[in-house]
C-alpha cells in the first residue's frame, strides 16, 4: 500500500513536462537484443564500474544513455570525469532512485567526450550534482513510467493500479509481478509520456542513504583507473623540458649526448599553440616552446633528460588574444622580466592605492570613516600556492593523419578539444578523448596544455606515446593559486556599532574580491575596491578560487571587529545577517541570509560553543560560495607545549545530500586540505624560478597534524542540491586563524600562519 501511495503522489503532486528541451534531452529506441534505452543530455557528471557480473550477452556501445537489459540489468553512462568527489556513485543514485531499481543491478560506465550528445561535459565549480539534478531525475522517472504503461497494457489494467519496487512491476489486485527486464522491449515501443511524476523527498529510498564508491574494489586492488595507468602495445614514453624560470624562452638545444643514449628515439622542440590562436579560458600555457624527449621507457627518458643541454633567454613583453569564459575576445599583455617574491611584496606596498577601482559603493562610507569614534584596519596576504596533485600530469596520444585518440585525466575535456583541433589541424569530430579518473584536480587539470603536448609528440613520431611530467615539471611549471592581498577597514561609532566597512583587495595577477558577498548588504556604508598587478607567472583555478583567500581574510577581520566591540563572534555574525535579512543594503547581495544564519546557529549548537573548558581555544568561521554555506568551529589545545587541533565541527547547507558517507568524506578532505595550506602552503620565486620543486621543499600536512576528530553535520532543508566539493574548504583558514589568536594572543595576517 505504501508503494501505491507513492505512485499516486507522483501522478498528482510533482509533475514535470518531458517535452522540456526534449529534442536534445530524451530519446527512446528499441535495442536489437531487447531492452529500453533512454538517451539523454546530462548537464554534468557521473561515472563507471567494472564489478558487475551476469551481464547480457549483447550491450550497445552508445554514449549518454540509461539502458535496461532483458535480464533487468541497468547501465548508466556518464559523460563527465570523476575527480574524487564521488559523482561516479552519487549521480547514478539519482537516476536509480526515480527509476525505482535495485541499486545492486546498476552498472556505471565512463563515456568518452562527445559534445554532440552532452553539454557541459566537464567538472568544476561544485556544479555536477546541482546542474544535473532535474535531468537525471527526469531520465529515471520517464523510464519508470514507460515501464508502468507497458505493464498496464500487458495486464489490461489501469495505469493507476501499477506500482514499482526494486526493479519490479506489481499489480497488487491480481498478485501479478514482472521484472523491468521482462517489460523493457515492449516499453521501448511506446512514445515518451508528455509528463512524468517525480518522487517526493520523503519517498526517497536511495537518495540520502550511504552507498559505497562504485570504483572502490578497483581502487583498493590497484586496477588501472587513472591516466598514468594507461598502457597500449607499442607506445613510447615522452617527457618535456620547459624553461626553468618564468620570463625565459628557448634559445638553443644540443641533443647530441642525450640522443645517443640507450632507448632514446628522438629529441625535438614543439610549439604548443599557434601564434594566431585566440586562447579560450582554460588554454593557459606560459611555456609555449618546449623540448620533447621520446624513448622506450620512463627510466631511459629521465636519464636522457638529465644530460640534455638547453639554453634559455629572456622573452620580451608580448600580447596574446584570449577569450574569457562566456566573454568576448580581449588582448592580454604578458610582461617580460624575471620576477621574485621580494619584488612582489614590494609591489603590494606601492601599487594597490594607484591601481584600485571601485566595484561597489553603498551609502556614504567616506563620511562614516570621517565621523567614526575608532577605525580598525588590517591587511591580509597569501602567497602563490601549488596544487601538488598526487598523480602528476600525464596523457596518452595516438595521432594519425586524419584522426586522433587521447586518453587521460582532464576536468574540461570539451574545451581542450577545441585547442587540440586548432593545433593539430584535425576536425573536432575526428578527435576522440577518453577520460580517466583524476588523481587529484580541483582546478589543476582544467588547463590541459600537456594533452596538446602529447598529441604533438605523437603526431611528430607517428606512433602512440604516453607523456609523463615529473613531480618537478608539475610543481615548477604552474599553474598556481595567485598571490593575494586584502586590506579591511571598519568604522565604529561611540556606541560600538559597526557603521562602515571598506575592502580593498587584489592580487598578482588576479583579484580575489567578491564585492556582493557578506558582509555586503549588512553594513549601511560599504566600499569595495579591486586591483590587479600583471605577471608572467601562470595562475589558474585552485580549490574554491578566490574564496579560499577572501574567506580567510574576511572571517578573521570580522572576529577582530567582534572583539573590539565586545560581542560574541557568532552572535555578531548573526546580528549582521539579521540586518541583511530584514533591511538589506543594496540589491545585488548574492547570498541568502536565512541559510547563512542557519549554519551558524547549528554549528553553535553542535560544537557546544559556550564550552569554556581550560586549555580550549576556539575559532569560528562561516562562508558562502558555490551556492552553498559552511560554518566551522575549530578547537585548539596545548599538549606538552605543542598546539594540537583537537576537533573541527562543521555544518554545511548544500541542499539535499545524495550520499551521506561520501559527503562527509569530501568535507573531511576539504578541512584537512585547508589546514595544510593555511599552515604550510607557499610557493616563492627568485629571478623567475620557483624555489620549491618537490615535496621535500613544499611542505604538506602530515597525518599527525590533522584534527583528532571532525564532526560533519548537514542542514536538512529539502532544497535541491547546491554544491559540496569546494564550499567546506574556504572557512577553515579563518577558523584556524581565530583559534590560534585565542591560544597565542597574536593575530594571523599572512599565510602560511605562524604557530609560535
Amino acid at each position: 500500500m505504501q508503494r501505491k501511495s507513492i505512485i499516486k503522489k507522483l501522478e498528482t503532486v510533482e509533475i514535470i513536462k518531458t517535452s522540456f528541451n526534449r529534442r536534445s534531452f530524451l530519446k527512446t529506441s528499441a535495442l536489437a537484443g531487447g531492452g529500453l534505452m533512454i538517451n539523454f543530455c546530462w548537464l554534468a557528471s557521473c561515472n563507471s564500474s567494472d564489478e558487475n557480473t551476469d551481464l547480457p550477452k549483447e550491450w550497445f556501445d552508445f554514449n549518454g544513455y540509461l539502458k535496461i537489459a532483458d535480464n533487468g540489468q541497468v547501465t548508466i553512462m556518464s559523460p563527465n570525469p570523476e575527480g574524487g568527489q564521488n559523482v561516479k556513485t552519487s549521480m547514478p543514485m539519482i537516476v536509480a532512485e526515480e527509476l525505482d531499481v535495485d541499486w545492486q543491478k546498476v552498472i556505471v560506465e565512463q563515456a568518452p567526450l562527445n559534445t554532440d550528445l552532452y553539454s557541459r561535459q566537464f567538472i568544476g565549480g561544485s556544479q555536477a550534482i546541482r546542474t544535473s539534478w532535474n535531468g537525471l531525475r527526469m531520465a529515471g522517472a520517464t523510464a519508470r513510467k514507460m515501464l508502468c504503461i507497458s505493464a498496464a497494457q500487458f495486464w489490461d489494467v489501469s495505469m493507476d493500479e501499477i506500482t514499482t519496487e526494486s526493479g519490479f512491476l506489481n499489480h497488487e489486485k491480481s498478485g501479478r509481478k514482472l521484472s523491468y527486464g521482462e517489460m523493457a522491449s515492449s516499453a521501448a515501443k511506446l512514445p515518451i509520456p508528455e509528463e512524468v511524476g517525480l518522487k517526493g523527498i520523503n519517498d526517497f529510498s536511495i537518495i540520502g542513504t550511504s552507498r559505497k564508491n562504485v570504483d572502490m574494489q578497483n581502487i583498493v586492488t590497484g586496477k588501472p583507473l587513472f591516466g598514468i595507468d594507461t598502457y597500449k602495445e607499442g607506445m613510447l614514453t615522452a617527457m618535456i623540458v620547459h624553461p626553468p624560470a618564468f620570463g625565459l624562452k628557448l634559445k638553443s638545444v644540443d641533443e647530441s649526448s642525450a640522443k645517443s643514449m640507450p632507448g632514446i628515439k628522438d629529441i625535438f622542440t614543439i610549439k604548443v599553440l599557434n601564434d594566431d590562436y585566440a586562447r579560450q579560458h582554460f588554454d593557459t600555457c606560459t611555456f609555449l616552446e618546449v623540448v620533447a624527449i621520446v624513448g622506450d621507457s620512463t627510466w631511459q627518458v629521465m636519464n636522457a633528460k638529465k644530460v640534455l643541454k638547453v639554453e634559455w633567454e629572456p622573452f620580451d613583453t608580448y600580447d596574446e588574444d584570449r577569450i574569457p569564459y562566456g566573454g568576448q575576445k580581449i588582448k592580454m599583455t604578458i610582461p617580460a622580466g624575471l620576477e621574485s617574491t621580494t619584488g612582489h611584496l614590494n609591489a603590494l606596498v606601492e601599487l594597490p592605492s594607484k591601481l584600485s577601482k571601485i566595484v561597489r559603493k553603498d551609502g556614504n562610507p567616506e563620511a562614516a570613516f570621517m565621523n567614526a569614534a575608532k577605525v580598525i584596519e588590517h591587511t591580509y596576504t597569501a602567497p602563490f600556492l601549488a596544487h601538488n596533485c598526487m598523480e602528476p600530469m600525464n596523457f596518452f596520444a595516438d595521432v594519425k593523419a586524419e584522426k586522433a585518440l587521447l586518453i587521460g585525466p582532464l576536468q574540461k575535456a570539451e574545451l581542450t578539444e577545441l585547442a587540440l583541433s586548432a593545433r593539430l589541424g584535425i576536425p573536432v569530430e575526428n578527435i576522440e578523448i577518453q577520460m580517466t579518473r583524476l588523481g587529484g584536480g580541483y582546478g589543476r587539470r582544467s588547463y590541459a596544455h600537456w594533452a596538446i603536448e602529447a598529441a604533438l609528440i605523437s603526431q611528430r613520431m607517428q606512433t602512440p606515446i604516453k607523456l609523463l611530467y615529473t613531480r618537478e615539471d608539475d610543481m615548477a611549471g604552474g599553474i598556481y593559486r595567485p598571490l593575494y592581498q586584502a586590506t579591511f577597514r571598519a568604522a565604529i561609532d561611540s556606541s560600538n556599532n559597526l557603521i562602515g566597512l571598506h575592502i580593498n583587495a587584489g592580487g598578482i595577477p588576479d583579484s580575489p574580491l567578491y564585492a556582493d558577498r557578506f558582509p555586503a548588504g549588512a553594513v549601511e556604508n560599504y566600499l569595495a575596491e579591486s586591483w590587479t598587478i600583471p605577471s608572467n607567472i601562470s595562475i589558474g583555478s585552485f580549490r574554491a578560487p578566490r574564496s579560499n583567500f577572501m574567506a580567510s581574510a574576511e572571517q578573521s577581520f570580522i572576529d577582530e571587529i567582534a572583539e573590539e566591540i565586545g560581542k560574541d563572534p557568532i552572535e555578531f555574525r548573526l546580528e549582521l545577517l539579521e540586518k541583511a535579512k530584514n533591511n538589506p543594503v543594496g540589491e545585488n547581495n548574492d547570498y541568502d541570509p536565512i541559510r547563512y544564519s542557519k549554519v551558524l546557529q547549528l554549528v553553535r549548537e553542535k560544537s557546544d560553543w559556550k564550552n569554556t573548558s581550560v586549555n580550549l581555544h576556539r575559532g569560528v568561521s562561516a562562508y558562502f560560495c558555490h551556492n552553498s554555506y559552511a560554518a566551522q568551529v575549530l578547537d585548539l589545545k596545548i599538549v606538552e607545549g605543542k598546539k594540537v587541533i583537537d576537533r573541527v565541527c562543521c555544518v554545511i547547507d548544500c541542499g539535499i545530500v545524495i550520499n551521506p558517507d561520501a559527503a562527509v568524506n569530501l568535507t573531511e578532505g576539504a578541512i584537512v586540505d585547508g589546514i595544510g595550506n593555511a599552515l604550510y602552503g607557499e610557493m616563492t620565486f627568485k629571478d623567475g624560478m620557483p624555489e620549491k620543486s618537490n615535496y621535500h621543499e613544499y611542505r604538506m600536512i602530515r597525518m599527525s597534524e590533522t584534527p583528532k576528530k571532525i564532526d560533519v553535520h548537514f542542514v536538512e532543508n529539502g532544497i535541491d542540491p547546491t554544491g559540496l566539493g569546494e564550499p567546506a574548504f574556504p572557512p577553515i583558514f579563518a577558523a584556524l586563524a581565530n583559534a590560534l589568536y585565542k591560544a597565542t594572543g597574536k593575530r594571523q595576517y599572512s599565510q602560511p600562519f605562524k604557530l609560535s
